[in-house]
């Protein structure tokens, strides 16, 4: 295993992919214990790194009411950003969209359409994120794939391509339905997919108001008012099912976080507790980029290949989240897979692994990756590296 360290100079931050993470993130010792909240279950994850800070019953299914409509936000911002549907496209409005006709809607968030209505596909979707419209959440699904039913389809196909475990969506805007359940870790990975895949529908959620037909209604996320915190987002959530639901995201600087809090007895309740739950976190973490992607990290030998050595780094940048103050103390190590490096190499093939510590204990593992390809070399230079690697082997270093 080889080490080096980490100097503060190497930090900035940059959104991360999907990467390995241990379970174990911090020393407790270095940051107070988060604070008690009174939820049935909440998590606080970091966007970038996706490393949890500190959780409640996260994997405990709770229905999720209207924080349904991140999944619904995050399809229909697909549908945007491959062409599907564009912002433009007249949308009538159906029978089944209206309040009135549809039993189902009585009571709950509308946009107050009407049968017969032609609105923008850019309307519509403001209607559901930024008023919570159920009426404007069926008008676009119906739009987007046909009937609600395939809409449910689609939100639960990409359930599984986010690896999601517990979630499992029967409505297109979150109304009580029985075999509807989500949780609040699974939410929190819904939340980070729509700020990182679908970002112009993400932004739509910083929006504090929205007027149809004359009637102005208030974002439901009171949070995007605060003064402590800059919230950009996402969504609330009630039924008498559900209780009080929200997911919060806020940014300072360079670090961004996603809080969500599900099962709150009152609206009050749910605000401050995850006001709590963010400051919590930027004050005693901060998100630090020590390997950059595509800046070597190491360069290694490699046999059999059209050059002797390879660089290796990461493919994507390798955000952590770190108890504040501790980047002078983080540690990266690396272990390579085979005792030999052996082109061919494709780019970013992994070789190995990154381990970052800090304080003795791992908190974090990344692939070790070729940064760029290697071919075969031509057969006597082949030969050649074949007879070194064999002396290599009986008598070390001497003959690498």
């Amino acid at each position: 295993m080889k080490k080096m360290r980490l100097h503060a100079s190497l930090c900035s931050l940059a959104i991360s992919g999907t990467l390995l993470l241990l379970p174990v993130v911090v020393n407790a010792e270095q940051a107070p214990a988060a604070p008690q909240i009174d939820a049935k279950a909440w998590i606080l994850m970091d966007y970038a790194s996706g490393q949890v800070l500190a959780e409640a019953n996260a994997d405990e299914r709770l229905d999720p009411a209207s924080l349904t409509k991140m999944m619904s936000s995050y399809v229909i911002g697909q549908a945007l950003k491959s062409g599907k549907i564009t912002r433009d496209d007249m949308v009538t409005v159906g029978q089944d969209a209206w309040a009135t006709g549809n039993p189902i809607l009585k009571g709950s968030s509308l946009m107050f359409l009407k049968p017969g209505d032609r609105i923008p596909v850019s309307e519509l979707n403001k209607g559901i994120v930024i008023q919570s419209g159920n009426d404007a959440s069926i008008a676009l699904a119906d739009y987007v794939a046909g009937s609600q039913d395939a809409f449910v389809g689609l939100m639960n196909n990409y359930v599984s391509a986010l690896g999601l475990k517990n979630t499992h969506f029967k409505t297109v805007h979150g109304l009580d339905a029985q075999g509807q359940y989500s949780t609040a870790r699974d939410m929190a990975l819904i939340g980070q997919a729509l700020i990182r895949d679908v970002p112009e529908e993400y932004a739509l959620n910083k929006e504090k108001s929205f007027t149809f037909n004359n009637i102005t209604q208030r974002n439901r996320n009171r949070l995007l008012w605060s003064t402590n915190l800059n919230v950009d987002g996402i969504k609330t959530g009630h039924t008498a099912g559900a209780g009080n639901n929200l997911v919060a995201s806020a940014t300072e600087g360079n670090m961004r976080l996603i809080s969500v809090v599900m099962g709150a007895e009152t609206d009050a309740i749910r605000f401050r507790e995850s006001e709590k739950l963010l400051t919590w976190g930027f004050r005693f973490y901060e998100t630090v980029t020590p390997i950059k992607a595509n800046t070597p990290f190491t360069s290694q030998r490699v046999w059999f290949g059209d050059r002797s050595e390879v660089n290796l780094g990461v493919a994507q940048d390798a955000a952590l989240t770190i108890p504040k103050g501790q980047m002078k103390n983080l540690k990266a190590s690396f272990t390579l897979s085979a005792p030999q490096i052996q082109a061919p190499l494709k780019k970013h093939q992994q070789v190995g692994t990154i381990n970052f510590q800090l304080d003795g204990k791992t908190i974090a593992q990344r692939p070790l990756v070729v940064l760029e390809p290697v071919q075969e070399g031509s057969f006597f230079s082949r030969m050649f590296d074949f007879i070194m690697m064999k002396l290599n082997g009986w008598f070390g270093q001497w003959f690498s």
